[in-house]
């Protein structure tokens, strides 16, 4: 099957309604925009008969199905089995829960292995389980230079102890992707798990669980233009051998009872229409809505590809710029410093000429803290989405090249 054409942004601008704001919206990594058939989608929910699941009634049934729709949707996009995928409020809340539910299962004398590259959700609930638990945390630790993880440093860091591996498929704040396929085959050699954040990849590339290796593999759906919701997908199998914390009459079923309280139904029509907007994107997609979502993301890689290249290469160039690191492979998503200003002042100035872009750490605290950026305000983030262009790129490269100390 070919991998499809080129994106045609102007169609895919005119889906999204908050463009009209005039802004150059850089901070996708943050979270994206929405389009309109993902609120349409949200809207529509709300204004029919839902009521809760489990009932003999329409409005029950109707919530039913939108649970089944929102695990469908989820896994066509990541290639997983709608059975595996546990639904909830965000990223992190799910992955304390999945770390509750693994530390069961550990023993004092264990390990884990948690990389320096990754987000804080991914970091800081291994960390205080394991601690709860005796069990020993090891780090894979960043290039500084680069921005790597590499991957040959897990031969060293895994023993038959090792219980878990906790690895990133992209930094938000450099957009660095590592090996985690090569990570994933070390790690399952000695007979760990792998849990993959896949958060920040999504927007950017097509997802395949198996490939990477991934046990368990998290995703947002408000970083791929859908509502504040997130999944943990895994195999059936796996969860069936892990016992959460729930209520009592909660439903002992897999993948429900590792979902806690009642699900916002409305917000999870908005993720099957995220889905479908990225499985859209490209207009030659055909197919199942799997093989549309291959051809459209592969059309997004390139564009955003040659966007970045541009953006990448001429912010480099500026004296007063220091990009962070240099991955040879990376979503289209950049970190920098810009001389004499601290980045809250750099922030504010892309602001005053409208273009949006965040500033901190970006919940990256180790990779940040290892990079000695956080003492001084951490870095400035711009990271692009299949609705930027090449108009706007020319605007941020403008505006950074005017930035002076005031």
């Amino acid at each position: 099957m070919s991998s499809g054409g080129r994106l045609d942004v102007a169609r895919v601008r005119g889906l999204f309604p908050a463009l009209s704001d005039g802004y150059v919206h850089a901070d996708g990594p943050a979270g994206s925009l929405v389009p309109e058939n993902v609120a349409h989608a949200v809207g529509s929910a709300m204004r029919m008969p839902v009521a809760n699941r489990g009932g003999v009634f329409p409005a029950s049934g109707r919530a039913e199905a939108l649970v089944t729709g929102a695990r469908a949707a989820v896994a066509d996009l990541v290639g997983g089995r709608p059975g595996g995928v546990v639904l909830g409020p965000s990223t992190t809340a799910l992955t304390y829960g999945m770390a509750r539910a693994l530390v069961r299962t550990w023993r004092p004398g264990d390990e884990i292995v948690l990389s320096r590259l990754d987000h804080d959700a991914n970091v800081r609930p291994w960390l205080q389980l394991a601690a709860t638990a005796g069990v020993q945390v090891r780090w894979a630790e960043v290039d500084i230079e680069t921005g790597e993880l590499p991957a040959w440093q897990y031969t060293e860091l895994l023993n038959r102890r090792t219980r878990l591996v906790a690895v990133t498929a992209a930094s938000n704040a450099l957009g660095t992707r590592p090996d985690v396929a090569g990570i994933a085959a070390q790690a399952h050699a000695v007979g760990a798990l792998v849990y993959v954040d896949a958060v920040h990849a999504a927007p950017h590339v097509y997802l395949d669980k198996a490939s990477l290796g991934a046990d368990l593999l998290a995703v947002s759906a408000y970083k791929w233009c859908g509502p504040h919701v997130a999944a943990v997908v895994a195999d059936p199998d796996l969860l069936v051998h892990l016992q959460p914390e729930k209520l009592l009459p909660s439903s002992d079923r897999v993948p429900d009872r590792f979902e806690t309280g009642t699900p916002p139904f409305e917000l999870y029509a908005g993720v099957s229409a995220a889905v479908d907007h990225l499985a859209g994107l490209c207009a030659d997609a055909y197919g199942s809505r799997r093989d549309r979502l291959r051809i459209s993301m592969a059309a997004v890689a390139r564009h955003e590809g040659d966007l970045f290249d541009w953006l990448d290469q001429a912010l480099r160039a500026m004296r007063h710029v220091q990009v962070l690191g240099e991955p040879e492979r990376c979503t289209p998503t950049l970190s920098f410093t810009v001389a004499g200003m601290r980045p809250r002042q750099v922030a504010a100035e892309l602001a005053r000429a409208g273009i949006c872009a965040w500033d901190g750490d970006f919940y990256a605290r180790e990779l940040f803290d290892a990079l000695g950026v956080n003492e001084g305000g951490g870095a400035v983030r711009l990271g692009l989405m299949h609705y930027n262009t090449a108009d706007e790129v020319g605007r941020i490269i403008d505006a950074v090249a005017g930035l002076r100390p005031r």
